[in-house]
């Protein structure tokens, strides 16, 4: 395998630990450098992992020991850190979205096709046992000919228990950008690409209260809409209906269903790896659960940049830029839907990403081939 494939990780908020969990010690990559705007919370993260060191932003798009930049910062960086470690000639797996406009997500993939670099996008949750198990289902014709699929994310507000939480009340947040990147993305594995959409949105206050930390009960601007919900028309003609919302408290419907002409298929919550995918036949004697039986076991946040640089020509990346740009058209296209009160159709086509093999963690803990 050679030498492991260098890593630099720019903004080091919430999200990173989960992050440096899989990646600090796997034998396929090392975290070389480590940056932030905070230069002390770069450093403090540095401490932690064996061999890396706390860098200006500058410093590491240029380091010569980084193949790959993960782009951790906030969603309005997105786009500025991953074009600047892009025209570096690095590799790029930035956290979602891909971009906060449709314009700069369409401009890093191209800048990185011209520059012959890759480019990865979370989320790599739909890599794991849950989603791929639904998917082997669907692809083994378990429900037969998917018809028709309902997606639902309800929430009261990610400023109950984020310290920080103004970016997802800002453009490029709300709870489609946020959270609709692992349902559109989870469904593009189950049923393939979408060609439409029709959206329907609102933004019924104005502010939201900070919930915890040192800044409990502030009140910060809403400036996005905070209840999100449409029709996707897929490629395949199965239609899925979805709903993304900050304005409830909860709900009790499936993550994702997906139903067939023969059955239906519960899948579990796609923002995490695992979960029980439940099954109901036509004429059954009742919902039944299904062994895992693809995707990775035991996989958390990182497993993506390791699928990415572990890719070859034979497979591409599956948490791909391509992937993320299709999810972020779908995304900004409903937007849009909502705001003009008609039908629009994509922009963008992408193939479904290879499945994932039944892979036990040991296996993609471990140091295997290319391509797996």
């Amino acid at each position: 395998m050679g030498d492991p494939h260098g890593v630099g990780i720019v903004g080091l908020g919430v999200i990173s630990r989960a992050y440096l969990n899989t990646l600090a010690n796997h034998p396929t990559v090392r975290v070389v450098a480590v940056a932030d705007r905070d230069a002390a919370r770069a450093v403090a993260a540095a401490a932690t992992i064996p061999g890396a060191e706390a860098v200006s932003v500058e410093r590491l798009l240029h380091h010569p020991d980084v193949a790959t930049v993960l782009n951790l910062t906030i969603p309005a960086a997105h786009a500025e850190i991953s074009g600047a470690a892009i025209d570096a000639g690095r590799n790029v797996y930035v956290e979602k979205p891909l971009t906060v406009t449709f314009p700069e997500g369409r401009s890093i993939i191209d800048r990185a096709a011209s520059a012959g670099v890759r480019v990865g996008c979370a989320p790599d949750t739909v890599l794991g046992t849950g989603t791929q198990t639904a998917r082997a289902a669907i692809d083994g014709g378990l429900i037969g000919r998917p018809l028709s699929a309902s997606a639902v994310m309800v929430t009261p507000g990610h400023e109950r228990w984020h310290p920080d939480p103004d970016f997802y009340y800002a453009p490029g947040g709300g709870p489609l950008l946020d959270m609709g990147p692992y349902y559109i993305s989870a469904l593009v594995h189950l049923l393939g690409p979408v060609r439409a959409v029709i959206g329907a949105a609102s933004q019924l206050r104005d502010a939201r209260v900070i919930g915890s930390g040192p800044r409990l009960g502030q009140r910060i601007p809403v400036e996005v809409p905070t209840h999100v919900t449409g029709v996707l028309e897929h490629v395949g003609g199965a239609l899925t209906t979805l709903t993304t919302s900050f304005d409830g408290v909860a709900t009790t419907a499936a993550p994702i269903e997906v139903q067939g002409e023969n059955g239906t298929l519960a899948v579990p919550d796609p923002n995490n790896f695992d979960g029980e995918v439940r099954h109901l036949a036509l004429d059954g004697p009742g919902w039944r659960a299904l062994e895992p039986r693809a995707g990775y076991v035991a996989a958390s946040r990182g497993v993506g940049l390791i699928d990415l640089v572990r890719a070859d020509e034979m497979r591409p990346p599956r948490a791909s830029g391509e992937v993320a740009l299709h999810v972020l058209d779908v995304m900004t296209a409903l937007l849009g839907s909502a705001a003009e009160g008609r039908r629009v159709e994509l922009t963008t086509a992408v193939e479904r990403p290879a499945p994932v093999p039944f892979t036990p963690a040991e296996d993609w803990l471990s140091a295997l081939a290319p391509g797996r």
